[in-house]
């Protein structure tokens, strides 16, 4: 037997007033409501190494048919329903990962600074809230250059956040970003990209420590090529005892989106071939090695596994444990 929602929500009041009925009613609820979330942060083990996700927060965009560079949007739109979110507005969250190995408090980006939107202005006060200090991080590696993945290592007076860390940042990012041709060129609206850029770097241009190709960045921390979302994007290998973390960066945008349909191409994608190419290559390796991962703009906790199938790749979420 079948039972409509409608009959069930009609049983359900007439009980509640029969329950009720003759009853004092009081004007409000016995507790306010509330509007904030618990402090945004998440943790786990990879070998002997703390692993703590920060959330910034979150960008909403309205969904526009630019979004998604090579598919019609109702198909975009379909993939958002399958994923129980609505057709019409883009929900991104931010939420980087810092890394504790016992003897160095290294940072994967650093959130937008609360520069790039006011919806993402949280981080500094979930990562203070996880336990640490500004002056406690040794080592900030960027994955790319985009405002908010950088804008945090600077407050908004130009003063250092977090004045004992060495930052590594990828050269073929610097190459590009620092280059006073390509910002010269850049469409008008890309311009405020490379300004922000400058903004970050300029005061410490003698100082950040650069990397190439596939290299040990730090002891555990490998750094390995994933160009098409920006010329130099950079995924991470850190790896304590048997266990090894990737951090995705900007692999991905949506994984409802972008992890289902690789081979989309997201506006953000500079190279949006090349990206696709890089999502795919990079998707293959998580899956057939089972990966744990950490995804920048992945629903938080943003970490889990990438599972693949006869119908493509999927996220699963990875488990939260109390300790």
């Amino acid at each position: 037997m079948s039972v409509s929602r409608r009959a069930m929500l009609a049983a359900t009041a007439a009980g509640t007033a029969a329950l009720t009925t003759g009853l004092p009613r009081p004007s409000h609820a016995a507790a306010p409501q509330a509007a904030a979330q618990a402090p945004g942060f998440s943790r786990f083990k990879i070998g002997e190494a703390d692993v703590t996700l920060v959330n910034d927060g979150i960008f909403q965009r309205p969904l526009e048919a630019s979004f998604v560079k090579n598919a019609p949007l109702d198909q975009v739109q379909a993939a958002l329903a399958e994923a129980f979110q609505p057709a019409d507005t883009l929900t991104i969250p931010v939420t980087t990962t810092v890394v504790n190995t016992g003897d160095r408090l290294v940072m994967f980006d650093a959130g937008t600074g609360g520069i790039v939107a006011p919806s993402a202005a949280n981080w500094m006060t979930n990562f203070t809230a996880a336990g640490y200090t500004p002056d406690q991080v040794d080592a900030i590696v960027v994955s790319h250059f985009h405002g908010d993945h950088i804008q945090g290592i600077r407050a908004k007076d130009g003063t250092a956040n977090f004045p004992n860390a060495t930052i590594y940042v990828p050269e073929a990012e610097w190459a590009f970003w620092m280059d006073d041709g390509q910002m010269s060129r850049a469409p008008e609206g890309m311009k405020g990209a490379f300004e922000g850029v400058r903004r970050v770097f300029a005061p410490i241009a003698d100082q950040v420590v650069k990397f190439s190709g596939e290299k040990e960045v730090l002891p555990g921390v490998m750094a390995m090529p994933a160009p098409g979302h920006t010329p130099g994007h950079s995924v991470f290998l850190v790896t304590s005892g048997d266990s090894t973390l990737l951090v995705w960066s900007d692999t991905t945008n949506k994984p409802e989106l972008f992890v289902r349909n690789p081979d989309w191409q997201a506006v953000f994608d500079m190279d949006g071939n090349q990206a696709a190419e890089t999502r795919k290559r990079l998707l293959d390796m998580a899956a057939s090695q089972r990966l744990p991962m950490t995804g920048y703009h992945f629903p938080f906790p943003a970490t889990g596994y990438i599972a693949s199938g006869p119908d493509g790749y999927r996220f699963v979420p990875r488990f939260w444990m109390p300790a």
